[in-house]
């Protein structure tokens, strides 16, 4: 017999915790790139309009690559493909400290894109597998771990700003502990993921008990509304990221630092409730809490914006930060459930939220300059309203056993 076939819910802690730990690694190294924007910018004396171009083909590349990871990740299992992908981020995390202008930096960028985002869709593929043996949703846990290592990475690139070191020797270094570490836990504690691909699949509802024979197909409703609720979050999620500071300073004349201190306060919520996310989910089931948290997140995007005076924002921004930290990981724990396309499903919905967090706040940001950021952000009110209506895609469905 198999590993997954003795496997107690018990042991499937070790590989919880080793995806958690790519999870972290990996935040490690785009916080790592991100931290040291202003010297790369510098360096290449490039103004801030190009940087944005440039860093555009990071987006995209991750676009390009993304729907295509599902299928070597069934046919090699994660392991391997997370491997060759770290390596590839760590080579170029490095060129990107000694390309010599802002075409090679973008077409570094493109690759790193690739590589990256589908690293990231890997992982969650890996994530999900271990859940569904495990019978418990982690995947909450997973991201806020990736919160975890992101402020470690951001924290270490501003220590290297500090030390003055040179980007080579300080993207080496990050290189190492994030590509490197995440290929020595992959290659120790990953289990093989792969999983056989068949013609029907019975699945049970674990909302009344119903079980139907379906097709593994990709293209279905459900997916397609996984994919609807992914990109409310990730537009909510995005939009929180790029303009909440900026709202703050300008439409509530808040102080920069209060500006700053917003953020970092939606932040630390959102981490705070993915930790919880996996209590909360097994308490309300994953539905009731999808449901709930959108209701926070409405709440908190409308208190934002009209709430009086700043520290009735700075509770809206708590509430925001908060409501809309379970849905992505939600997304990903059911699309991962899709019958017989696991891994495809996972890919597919990590794809359309990577194309919510390029466009989405840009869109937002076009908008704002013709009727202001203010009046241009209470399009995300309706996007919550989205995440309440579409819960219910979220429940469990998973194969029935025998």
């Amino acid at each position: 017999m198999t590993y997954d076939e003795l496997a107690p819910p018990r042991t499937w802690r070790g590989p919880a915790i080793a995806t958690a730990a790519v999870f972290l690694l990996n935040a490690t190294i785009i916080a790592g790139w991100v931290s040291r924007l202003p010297a790369t910018r510098d360096r290449l004396d490039l103004s801030t309009a190009v940087v944005g171009i440039t860093l555009l083909m990071a987006g995209f590349g991750s676009l390009a690559a993304m729907p295509f990871v599902g299928r070597f990740v069934a046919r090699f299992s994660s392991t391997p493909v997370i491997v060759v992908l770290a390596s590839v981020c760590a080579l170029c995390l490095v060129l990107l400290s000694v390309t010599p202008n802002a075409v090679t930096t973008g077409a570094a960028l493109f690759v790193f894109g690739m590589a990256y985002g589908s690293w990231d869709v890997a992982m969650n593929i890996h994530g999900s597998y271990v859940d569904r043996n495990a019978g418990r949703d982690y995947m909450p846990r997973y991201h806020a771990l990736w919160s975890v290592g992101a402020a470690l990475g951001a924290g270490l690139g501003a220590l290297a700003a500090f030390l003055g070191l040179g980007l080579t020797t300080h993207f080496l270094i990050a290189a190492l502990i994030g590509c490197g570490g995440s290929a020595v836990v992959a290659l120790r504690w990953f289990v093989d993921d792969r999983e056989p691909a068949v013609a029907h699949v019975e699945v049970v509802d674990e909302s009344d008990g119903t079980t139907s024979m379906v097709k593994p197909r990709l293209l279905t409703r459900r997916l397609v509304l996984l994919g609807i609720i992914t990109l409310c979050a990730c537009l909510l999620e995005g939009s929180a990221a790029d303009w909440i500071a900026l709202y703050l300073t300008d439409e509530r004349a808040a102080t920069a630092t209060v500006a700053a201190l917003g953020y970092g306060m939606w932040a630390t919520a959102m981490a705070l409730s993915r930790f919880s996310g996996t209590a909360i989910i097994a308490r309300l089931g994953r539905a009731r809490a999808i449901r709930l948290a959108g209701a926070v997140v409405l709440t908190g995007v409308v208190a934002t914006l009209a709430a009086p005076g700043v520290y009735g924002s700075l509770v809206g921004v708590l509430l925001w930060g908060a409501g809309v930290a379970l849905v992505f990981p939600a997304a990903m724990s059911a699309g991962g459930e899709t019958p017989g396309r696991a891994a495809d499903g996972i890919a597919a919905v990590s794809t359309i939220g990577y194309g919510g967090f390029l466009l989405g706040p840009p869109l937002i940001g076009l908008l704002g300059e013709q009727i202001g950021l203010g009046n241009a952000l209470w399009i995300l009110p309706v996007l919550g309203l989205g995440i309440v209506l579409l819960a219910p895609i979220v429940k469990p469905l998973r194969p029935a056993t025998t």
